[in-house]
C-alpha cells in the first residue's frame, strides 16, 4: 500500500487530500469537499470527481505524481455516414484504434473521448447554418480554436494532467510576458491559422512541440521510432466530410438545392444555378455562364437566391470588418484572410465587436464566415470572424 498527499491553496484558503492506493485503488479517502467518496476508484475515475474548486485541485494534485507519466487521448468525432473515404479522417474508427495501439505499444494508457454527437452539434451544425446563410465558415477553425481544446483541456483536468501535448505544426512564444502563438518553423504545415481563436489563457497548459520541426523531420523521428503513423497518409478536408466534396454533404444534410439566377453587378441575367450556396466569392469554376471576359462569384443573396458574378476587379476589398478580439494592443498587422491566401499588410482599429482592417493592397475573395487572423512577425496577436468586406471606406 502506498500513501500520497496533495493540496492546493487560494486567497488564504487551504485543501489537502490524503489517498491509500493499493492494486490500483483508492482503498482510503481522506478528501473532504468533493462530491463523492473516493474508495474503490481507480485514480482515474478519481480525476473524474468534481467538487469544491480547492478539493478538486488538491486531488488533481495528489494523482499526478502517482499515476503514469503520461495518457494518450484520442477524439472520436462524428463523420458523414456517405462520405465516401472515412478511413482517412483524422478522427476515424481506425484513427483511434492506430493511436490506442501506439500507446500500448509504449505501456502508456490511451483513453477514447466519444464526442460524435457533440461534435456534430457544436462544428458540423454551425457549417451547415452558416452556408444556409450565404457564409463560407471553416470548420476546422472552430474544432481546433475552441470545440478540440476546450474537451481535451476539461480531460486533462479530470485525468489531472498538468500539461496538454498536441501534434499541432504551431509554436508558443513569450511576448511581454504574455504567452502567444506563433507560425511553426515549416510554414508548409504550419497551422497557426486555424489555432489563432484560441484563447492565450489556455497557452500555460499546452504543448506543441512539433512547431519547432518541419514535417520532414517528424515523419523520419516516427519511423526511427517505429511508429505507423510515419506513412499515414494526410487528410485534406474537413474530417467530418469523410473524403466528400462539401456541397454534395450540404445537399444531404439540409440546404436545399433551389435553382436561382446568376446576374451581373447591373442586374443583367446570365444563367441559372442550383443553389446560391454552392458558390463563394472568388470562385471561377461551375459557373457555366458565356461571357467575354473571366467572371467571378463576387457575392450570393441568400434571400433571392441570386449569385452577382463580375470581372477580377469587382472582387477587390479595402476594408474588412471582424468579429473577434485583439490580443495585443496594435495599429499595424499583416492580415491573413483565408487559410491558403498570403498575408495583407493592414491599418487595425479596435471595434466594439472586434477590430476592422484598413487594407494596404486589396484582398480578392474575402468571404464572410472566413477568419482573419492578424500576425506581428510570427506571432497571432488578433483573430476572429469576417462580417463584411468593402471596395474602400
Amino acid at each position: 500500500m502506498i500513501e500520497v498527499f496533495g493540496d492546493s491553496s487560494r486567497d488564504g484558503e487551504l485543501a489537502l487530500v490524503r489517498l491509500a492506493i493499493e492494486g490500483g485503488r483508492i482503498v482510503k479517502a481522506d478528501a473532504p469537499g468533493l462530491e463523492r467518496p473516493l474508495a474503490g476508484l481507480t485514480l482515474l475515475e478519481a480525476a473524474a470527481i468534481g467538487g469544491e474548486t480547492l478539493a478538486v485541485d488538491a486531488l488533481a494534485n495528489a494523482i499526478a505524481p502517482s499515476g503514469p507519466a503520461s495518457i494518450g487521448v484520442t477524439l472520436r468525432l462524428w463523420l458523414d455516414p456517405d462520405g465516401p473515404d472515412a478511413e482517412r479522417a483524422c478522427c476515424s474508427p481506425e484513427a483511434v484504434v492506430a493511436a490506442r495501439e501506439t500507446c500500448h505499444a509504449f505501456a502508456l494508457p490511451h483513453v477514447t473521448l466519444d464526442l460524435r454527437e457533440e461534435f456534430r452539434r457544436a462544428v458540423v451544425g454551425p457549417f451547415v447554418r452558416a452556408f444556409a446563410r450565404g457564409e463560407t465558415p471553416n470548420p476546422c477553425i472552430r474544432c481546433n480554436g475552441s470545440f478540440r481544446f476546450a474537451e481535451l483541456l476539461a480531460f486533462a483536468r479530470r485525468a489531472g494532467a498538468r500539461r496538454l501535448a498536441t501534434g499541432h505544426y504551431a509554436r508558443i512564444v513569450d511576448r511581454g510576458g504574455r504567452l502567444l502563438l506563433a507560425r511553426g518553423v515549416d510554414a508548409r504545415k504550419d497551422q497557426s491559422y486555424m489555432l489563432a481563436r484560441l484563447d492565450p489563457r489556455l497557452l500555460d497548459r499546452i504543448e506543441v512541440p512539433l512547431g519547432e520541426s518541419t514535417k520532414e523531420e517528424v515523419r523520419a523521428e516516427a519511423r526511427a521510432a517505429g511508429l505507423a503513423a510515419a506513412a499515414r497518409a494526410e487528410s485534406q478536408e474537413a474530417c467530418f466530410l469523410a473524403g466528400g466534396d462539401y456541397r454534395d454533404f450540404l445537399a444531404r444534410h439540409g440546404v436545399g438545392s433551389e435553382a436561382g439566377a446568376i446576374v451581373r453587378e447591373d442586374g443583367a441575367q446570365l444563367g441559372e444555378h442550383e443553389g446560391f450556396w454552392r458558390f463563394t466569392p472568388g470562385q471561377r469554376r461551375g459557373l457555366r455562364v458565356a461571357a467575354a471576359e473571366p467572371l467571378y462569384a463576387l457575392r450570393t443573396e441568400p434571400r433571392t437566391n441570386t449569385v452577382v458574378v463580375g470581372p477580377r476587379e469587382s472582387l477587390a476589398r479595402r476594408t474588412v470588418s471582424v468579429r473577434g478580439r485583439l490580443h495585443v494592443p496594435l495599429a499595424r498587422a499583416d492580415a491573413k484572410l483565408r487559410y491558403r491566401s498570403p498575408a495583407v499588410a493592414a491599418t487595425v482599429e479596435p471595434t466594439a465587436a472586434g477590430f476592422r482592417l484598413k487594407l494596404d493592397e486589396p484582398a480578392y475573395g474575402v468571404a464572410p464566415g472566413q477568419a482573419a487572423v492578424l500576425y506581428d512577425g510570427d506571432v497571432v496577436v488578433g483573430a476572429g470572424l469576417i462580417t463584411s468586406a468593402r471596395r474602400g471606406e
